[in-house]
C-alpha cells in the first residue's frame, strides 16, 4: 500500500508522523508536481477558494450545495466550480436526492500542509 493518496498527496492521520519530506528536503517528483499544481491553480480562483473554504469550514463536515451558493455567481457558474475542484482531486461529492453534498478530500488539507512545511 502506497502512503501517498489517490490525488498523490502524502497521506497523514491525525497522530502520524508525515510519510513524505516537505518539498524544502526534496526534489517532487514529476507526477506529484502535476497533482500539486493542478490543486493550486484550482484554488487559484477567488470562487473556486471560497467555495472550498465553505466546504472545509462547515460544521457537519460536509456541505449541501444550497448553503454554500451564495458566492456572487450564478448557480451554473457554482456548480462548474465546483467541479473543478471535484477534478482536481479537492473535493469529494455525494447525490442525495436532488442536492449534492461536498467533503474536503480526507487526505488533500494534510498532504498540502505537509509538502509546504519547512524540513527541519
Amino acid at each position: 500500500m502506497s502512503n501517498l493518496s489517490s490525488v498523490g498527496l502524502p497521506v497523514i492521520q491525525p497522530d502520524a508522523v508525515p510519510c513524505c519530506p516537505p518539498i524544502t528536503s526534496a526534489e517532487l517528483p514529476e507526477e506529484s508536481a502535476v497533482r500539486m499544481a493542478d490543486m493550486f491553480k484550482a484554488l487559484s480562483d477567488p470562487v473556486r477558494l471560497r467555495l472550498f473554504s465553505r466546504v472545509a469550514s462547515h460544521p457537519a463536515g460536509e456541505a449541501c450545495v444550497c448553503d454554500i451558493q451564495d458566492v456572487g455567481v450564478s448557480q451554473p457558474t457554482v456548480s462548474h466550480h465546483l467541479k473543478k475542484l471535484r477534478e482536481a482531486g479537492l473535493l469529494t461529492s455525494e447525490r442525495r436526492g436532488t442536492w449534492v453534498y461536498y467533503r474536503v478530500a480526507p487526505e488533500v488539507l494534510a498532504g498540502m500542509a505537509s509538502l509546504l512545511t519547512v524540513a527541519r
